[in-house]
């Protein structure tokens, strides 16, 4: 009794769960999972040169290759401090620990040991750890390869790889979670890695074969670990959804694989909706995001996941986050973006793992160091939920949802006007000639559809009359659009409102000063709602277009698509831009 108790302490003051018992199905262990945290660009970094696997480095190596520090038990503790209850701990088994380019998978014994340690050093704080294999050098290239014996070897490695796994692993308990894949299975198919592939082996495989061969691949994976025996033969598997993107997988051609044990399969998915704002390489280049329609379409995404769960599934997104950019600056509204992806994921029953390299939870100082994000987490962990029913859990996180989304702005976008679907309003379309900027391009009048940093000047119309309209680029990454690839003025609904009526150019300012036009403007519409007169639009055949165009007099004779002088200096940089046009009947 007495040594019973001592092993009962220890385990509790290690953090242990060990004593817990195993959750009764794959929906229940996805509870448990909660909210996660990758160990992200640590032991998945790899250098994949062309002779690397020929002389491998010692694990430590690749571990901090990639601007991390090597993993201690302390960071894990501090992960597990912090409200995060599972961490994926993302590996690369063949580039970093095997010979594969020269046919050889057989796992270095090091780098085996060092995945272990770091595993013992998450259950000994307490977590729930999931390991895969990771992008690993492009490895799963040679699934597409041309080459038939480059085809077996892809599977017989797999295959390889996770006996050996099963087998290292095979003594941990429910706590240790395997995951078929990362995002490469079916997306990868196709790549071409140096190390592994060329030219000359990977093209590019049709839908129907890459969703069947990553249905196989997932199907050999439950096979090999349950075939293991042991703890294996119901270890709870987490296998890779097509690309792990949500609407591909849910594509009825992915298929969850057979599985011998009951209720111990979960699905992984990753989300970082939308990339232009979640991926983004700067906090100042990033779409803005916090409007009402952007959290209803996480909302709506992460929905479509029910056609898993309701099949009993449990979900895992493996991956998510507004990442910090190079620029090292946390974008704005990420709190509130991963508070809301946490309620969304509480509503729907979904456990997720945020995406990490330091850029959240910084682990050389065992912390977030950004206060409000800290606390988005701090009361999220295990602890705080133990006792309380699922249903309690669900319902907090949809009401604390719909009340974000309650308070979230129609429009993020400055002097953006809060108009009805029916309301006449001026604006200019614009794309930048390098690509770089561009606001509201379209027939439809769409503020939200803006490079960040422009500050947009809209105008209603309410009747005949004269009117100004601008664009300042000046808090754009560059400051400037690099000239004009197409751009004109926009009037929404000026059709119905005011039929018949005409633009007439009075001024165009670029960067303070008068730019003179290249012929004249002309008024029309291309889909009989938006009224426009282009300022620069060289894909327009103005023969064809005088049937459709009107101008205030009746004299068609010079008109253009492109009156912007595109070679004046001025439009070599544009900082500012600003028309005023007048807007009457034709005469």
């Amino acid at each position: 009794m007495i040594l019973c108790a001592a092993m009962s302490l220890l385990l509790l003051l290690c953090g242990c769960a060990a004593a817990e018992d195993a959750p009764e199905n794959a929906i229940e262990m996805s509870r448990r999972m909660g909210n996660g945290i990758n160990l992200g660009n640590t032991m998945e970094a790899c250098n994949n040169g062309k002779h690397s696997s020929l002389n491998l480095q010692p694990p430590s190596f690749y571990e901090i290759s990639w601007g991390q520090p090597i993993t201690t038990p302390e960071m894990l503790q501090g992960m597990k401090s912090c409200g995060f209850d599972t961490i994926r701990i993302p590996v690369a088994w063949m580039t970093n620990a095997t010979h594969l380019a020269q046919g050889d998978y057989t796992i270095s014994p090091e780098y085996m040991d060092r995945v272990e340690e770091i595993v013992n050093y998450a259950l000994d704080a307490g977590m729930i750890v999931i390991i895969n294999d990771h992008w690993d050098g492009g490895w799963w290239g040679m699934f597409g390869s041309d080459t038939e014996e480059t085809r077996n070897l892809a599977m017989e490695a797999y295959t390889g790889m996770w006996k050996q796994l099963s087998e290292r692993f095979g003594k941990y308990d429910w706590r240790l979670v395997f995951e078929s894949a990362n995002e490469e299975l079916g997306a990868g198919f196709d790549e071409n890695s140096p190390l592994y592939c060329d030219d000359s082996l990977a093209h590019t495989l049709p839908d129907d074969q890459r969703y069947a061969l990553t249905n196989r691949v997932n199907q050999v994976f439950v096979d090999t670990v349950r075939a293991s025996g042991g703890n294996n033969a119901d270890r709870f598997l987490l296998i890779a959804g097509f690309g792990t993107d949500i609407d591909r997988t849910s594509d009825s051609r992915f298929q969850m694989p057979q599985d011998p044990a009951d209720s111990r399969l979960l699905l992984s998915v990753h989300y970082y909706g939308p990339w232009s704002y979640c991926g983004a390489s700067s906090a100042k280049g990033a779409t803005p995001w916090g409007k009402k329609k952007d959290f209803e379409e996480m909302y709506s995404i992460l929905s479509r996941l029910k056609k898993f769960t309701s099949a009993g599934y449990g979900i895992v997104i493996g991956e998510y986050g507004a990442l910090s950019g190079s620029d090292g600056i946390m974008k704005k509204n990420a709190p509130a973006y991963h508070e809301a992806f946490l309620n969304c994921c509480d509503a729907l029953d979904l456990a997720s793992c945020l995406w990490d390299c330091s850029g959240f939870f910084v682990r050389r100082e065992l912390r977030i160091p950004e206060e409000e994000l800290a606390a988005v987490y701090a009361g999220r962990n295990a602890v705080s939920e133990a006792g309380r029913d699922y249903s309690e859990i669900a319902a907090t996180g949809k009401a604390a949802f719909d009340a974000m989304v309650e308070a979230a702005p129609d429009s993020l976008v400055e002097n953006a006007l809060n108009v009805t679907p029916d309301s006449c309003v001026a604006w200019i379309m614009f794309s930048g000639g390098d690509g770089a900027v561009s606001y509201s391009v379209g027939n439809t009048y769409t503020p939200d559809s803006i490079t960040p940093g422009i500050v947009p000047m809209d105008v209603e119309i309410t009747g005949p009359g004269e009117y100004t309209v601008a664009l300042d680029f000046t808090g754009t990454d560059k400051g400037y659009a690099s000239n004009t690839a197409f751009s004109a003025i926009g009037i929404s609904n000026g059709e119905q409102k005011f039929p018949g009526y005409c633009i007439y150019f009075t001024e165009v300012i670029v960067n303070g000063e008068p730019l003179k036009l290249k012929g004249r403007n002309y008024t029309c519409s291309d889909d009989g709602k938006c009224t426009r007169s282009n300022l620069y639009n060289e894909w327009v055949d103005i023969k064809n277009a005088r049937s459709g165009a009107r101008v205030l007099h009746g004299d068609l004779t010079g008109i253009s698509a492109t009156v912007l002088n595109r070679e004046a200096p001025a439009m070599q940089q544009i900082r500012t831009l600003e028309i005023t046009f007048r807007y009457e009947p034709r005469k």
